[in-house]
């Protein structure tokens, strides 16, 4: 059996480093009317860029194709509304192989890329890059790795995130704690009645998404800080000792009423519902714009147990060659050092280029914006996902579901070792006969 290449993050030069991350993103919009399920890029017709928009990207999107149209005289760029999130996009693609039309640019996320190489359906893009004499040692090593299976990469790094942990000052001070996030769980365990009590009738010490929201992927920094995992490479671990002890910590906050469980965690925290929350990178933007009170971002709790996520941009192995030599200098523009730069300070997501990080645009961004350079410093305390999570099929939502029901009360060493079995069963069935 080949093992996937599980990428090592590494530090850059001359920085602490650059982060990936969420999968906790999700866009806006609808399927879009006509036209939506592709049409023939490159010679043929408009290069269709299919998006969940990201961290809310869609007029940063917009603003980054119109200039690209004004680049190149004669092409067209077709951006797709195609779901409102990963997971749409993924069953969007899906529907697409079966025999409508592929798009010739497709978000892929950490937990939908690695199925669809799996299955042959992306294209590999090291021959296309070595063709078009694109080089890629500029990437960010540890985000460009991260698509990386059997030697070959399918995607480059785009919208990527880590979640970050960010909490409201105003309650901080009121809550008497100091002005810094928590060392470690079981410090913000002895702080949740203080912020409680702090935040007042109607409000809780923290937001946290709900089991169909991401809260598998936050949650692994919980569970990583125990010594727990969901799995170790292709076994699965969710009934360990240490897993378990993690799982209970979230009925431990439920019971203390410290929690409140959320669709949109930005949302809640920006109307300071919580005092604190994990959320992406790529709320950065947004929870800047909507607060109303001023909010510190921090390391996630515990060391070195910081997740990655995110989005990159792959092209579908069905499409004429044509297609794929349009779609990638589209997507090698979309993510040169000017454009990850534009489309950072946008959104919130990390620069993907190791370039962007000496560009003086966004020095002067960081310097202003200290919560976002917090983020980009966090590369040194981050570690690859737990392939249950992110390289067996449906694994987020698995293990969300099952976050769910600890949450709700049930006996976490009985759901762990159910997840467990199905996992296994998945694993069985889906990835090791094609291995």
């Amino acid at each position: 059996m080949n093992n996937v290449n599980r990428r090592g993050f590494l530090g850059l030069a001359g920085a602490a480093g650059v982060a990936g991350g969420l999968a906790a993103c999700a866009g806006t919009g609808s399927p879009a009317p006509g036209g939506a399920s592709g049409g023939g890029g490159g010679a043929s017709g408009p290069i269709q860029f299919w998006s969940n928009h990201p961290g809310n990207s869609k007029e940063v999107e917009t603003q980054l194709i119109t200039a690209y149209q004004q680049a190149n005289s004669g092409v067209t760029v077709a951006l797709v509304d195609a779901g409102k999130n990963y997971e749409e996009v993924a069953q969007k693609f899906n529907a697409s192989l079966a025999g409508g039309g592929l798009p010739d640019v497709v978000v892929v996320s950490d937990v939908t890329w690695f199925n669809f190489a799996l299955n042959k359906q992306l294209a590999p893009l090291d021959d296309l890059l070595s063709a078009a004499n694109l080089k890629t040692d500029d990437y960010v090593d540890a985000l460009y790795n991260d698509y990386k299976f059997n030697g070959k990469h399918y995607a480059l790094p785009w919208a990527r995130s880590t979640p970050l942990f960010y909490y409201n000052k105003e309650m901080w001070t009121k809550a008497g704690l100091p002005d810094r996030g928590p060392k470690d769980w079981a410090e913000f365990k002895e702080w949740a009645p203080k912020i409680v009590a702090a935040a007042g009738d109607g409000k809780y010490a923290i937001v946290l998404p709900d089991g169909a929201n991401y809260l598998d992927w936050v949650y692994q920094n919980v569970v990583w800080s125990n010594g727990g995992a969901f799995s170790k490479e292709w076994t699965p671990t969710a009934s360990d000792p240490k897993t378990v002890e993690a799982g209970k910590l979230l009925q431990e906050l439920v019971a203390m009423k410290a929690v409140k469980f959320s669709k949109d965690s930005a949302t809640d925290f920006s109307a300071g519902i919580a005092a604190c929350g994990l959320m992406s990178t790529g709320s950065l933007g947004g929870v800047t714009k909507n607060s109303k009170f001023q909010f510190g971002t921090a390391f996630l709790p515990g060391d070195g147990n910081c997740p990655t996520g995110g989005a990159g941009v792959g092209i579908p192995a069905g499409i004429s060659d044509d297609r794929k030599k349009a779609a990638l200098k589209f997507i090698e523009w979309l993510t040169n050092t000017e454009n990850t730069v534009t489309f950072t300070q946008a959104t919130g997501y990390m620069p993907v280029r190791k370039s962007a990080l000496e560009n003086a645009k966004e020095k002067e961004f960081f310097a202003k914006n200290p919560n976002a350079k917090v983020a980009v410093e966090q590369l040194a305390k981050t570690r690859s996902q737990d392939n249950a999570r992110v390289l067996v099929p449906g694994g987020g939502a698995r293990i969300g579901k099952a976050l769910d029901q600890v949450a709700a009360g049930q006996d976490v060493a009985t759901v762990f070792a159910a997840l467990d079995k199905e996992t296994q069963g998945v694993i069985d069935a889906q990835i090791k006969p094609k291995l």
